[in-house]
């Protein structure tokens, strides 16, 4: 029986995926499997780079709407204030209300500062009632 050749055949199974590669890393087994490793180690590192870029953008814009109140209220503060006050607001959705409404923000951190103050527990707050009626949320 004559041997055959699968060396194409095995070139196409190795390189499926690095085709796009430039040089060695396309044409070689052991450079493609090292280049198939780093990619998959690029993309998980850049998922998680993704979610830090967005949770500081979430950062900067709360920032940006609350530095434009007349009275001085910190990021910091302000999001402590959402925690103890039991408000589970995300800094996700409070960037949203930033940008959409950000008047509506303004109220929220007045009256948090002004119910944290006093230093009594507002049922009315936690339960979001008047946010729904000032900022329209359903």
């Amino acid at each position: 029986m004559t041997r055959t050749k699968r060396g194409s055949i095995a070139r196409k199974r190795r390189t499926k995926s690095t085709s796009s590669f430039r040089g060695a890393r396309s044409n070689r087994t052991r450079t493609i499997l090292q280049q198939r490793i780093k990619a998959l180690v690029s993309s998980q590192q850049d998922r998680d780079r993704k979610k830090r870029d967005f949770r500081s953008l979430w950062i900067s814009r709360i920032n940006a709407i609350i530095g434009q109140n007349k009275e001085k209220i910190y990021y910091s503060n302000l999001m402590y204030n959402l925690y103890t006050n039991q408000l589970l607001l995300n800094r996700k959705i409070v960037s949203q209300i930033a940008i959409l409404k950000g008047n509506c923000l303004f109220i929220i951190s007045n009256d948090i500062i002004h119910f944290f103050n006093k230093n009594s527990p507002e049922t009315e707050l936690r339960e979001g009632g008047r946010i729904k009626e000032i900022c329209m949320i359903k």
